[in-house]
């Protein structure tokens, strides 16, 4: 997961112009559909769209020059890479002001990237142990699901490996 963000509300910066602001933000959403890499960023910066300063154009503007010098990157799903489905699930502890956890996942496909999700939990963990739980419980939810849709087209998984990096969740799962 990201570090900590450094955009706020800036109550006393210098308004600009929302709807531009607006379009800015909606391009990069539709962007966003084939480059899970700015997604966060986007989504950081979408949440101002009301009252945006002069630092979230800013802020955007950073994205939109790094998408100018990564424009090479984006998805790519080669036909031969296996079709094994395997998932990983993260969680930012208490990463918001509100003391709430940001859970991510991703599931793939072989090596193919099929899902992924980042949001706010709806409840404030009491520990990185527990904000990890939660997102694996998510994650946990979206494979069992992809893995019925699969099952309707004649592909069974008996094992679907979870991945997490937090010692305390994996040694008491």
């Amino acid at each position: 997961m990201a570090e900590r963000p450094n955009l706020d509300e800036d109550k006393g910066g210098k308004l600009i112009d929302p709807t531009r602001f607006r379009g800015m933000v909606g391009s990069l959403m539709y962007l966003s559909a084939s480059r899970p890499d700015i997604v966060f960023a986007v989504c950081m910066c979408a949440r101002y769209q009301a009252k945006p300063t002069e630092m979230h154009l800013t802020a955007i503007k950073r994205i939109f020059r790094y998408l100018k010098g990564t424009i090479h990157m984006g998805l790519w799903y080669p036909k031969d890479s296996g079709f094994e489905l395997k998932a990983f699930a993260d969680a930012d502890y208490a990463g918001c002001h509100t003391r709430r956890s940001t859970s991510g996942s991703a599931q793939f496909l072989g090596h193919r990237l099929v899902s992924w999700s980042s949001k706010k939990q709806k409840s404030t963990a009491i520990s990185t142990t527990e904000a990890e739980y939660i997102a694996l419980s998510g994650c946990c939810a979206q494979i069992l699901w992809m893995r019925s849709q699969l099952r309707d087209y004649g592909f069974a998984f008996n094992k679907i490996p979870m991945y997490c990096d937090n010692q305390s969740a994996i040694l008491y799962a």
